[in-house]
């Protein structure tokens, strides 16, 4: 399978920021190790919920509570089961709509574990 183009890449950093977007005001964005993540009002720094990162041939999409609630994978399909790498983070190399409209649902529902949490 031939690497994914800047482009590609480029695209994919742009769906999955979009998939962060509806959160964003109810999250404040914070840092860590320079790079911008969403988190609830005064949380502590290690306490994020999600970002994303792009890198040189994937776009990485971090997304905390998979470590926190790993119940939340329980009902992913092996196609995002496959992306995981690490406990909280999920790589992408291509567009895939019915991928990001799954990882959608998932975030929904990590957000309504996160936000309780509180």
């Amino acid at each position: 399978m031939a690497a994914p183009t800047p482009e590609t890449l480029a695209a994919i950093e742009v769906r999955l920021r979009a998939i962060l977007a509806p959160y964003e005001p109810r999250l404040e964005t914070a840092s860590i190790y320079g790079i911008p993540t969403l988190r609830r009002q005064g949380a502590k720094a290690h306490d994020w919920f999600a970002f994303v990162k792009p890198e040189a041939k994937h776009v990485s999409f971090y997304l905390l509570p998979m470590l926190t609630y790993p119940e939340l994978m329980a009902d992913v399909s092996p196609e995002l089961a496959a992306r995981r790498s690490g406990k909280s983070v999920l790589k992408f190399t291509a567009l895939d709509d019915a991928l990001f409209g799954e990882l959608e649902g998932l975030v929904a529902r990590a957000y309504e574990r996160y936000a309780a949490a509180a």
